[in-house]
């Protein structure tokens, strides 16, 4: 349960490292951190499900 809210802060952090090395101005940080984070946590969803199918 904890790895989609892992993903989204590690993706939100991510997201505006990367926009922030690209020399990008605030909003271009808020976006990328939000697309990162919507990324990752849909990962992280797909591992609380693969997890809890494989523990059945």
């Amino acid at each position: 349960m904890i790895y989609p809210l892992g993903g989204l802060v590690i993706g939100a952090l991510a997201g505006a490292v990367m926009a922030r090395r690209k020399g990008g101005s605030r909003l271009d940080m808020l976006q990328w951190a939000a697309v990162m984070a919507i990324i990752l946590g849909v990962l992280g969803m797909f591992v609380t499900v693969g997890i809890t199918r494989a523990a059945v």
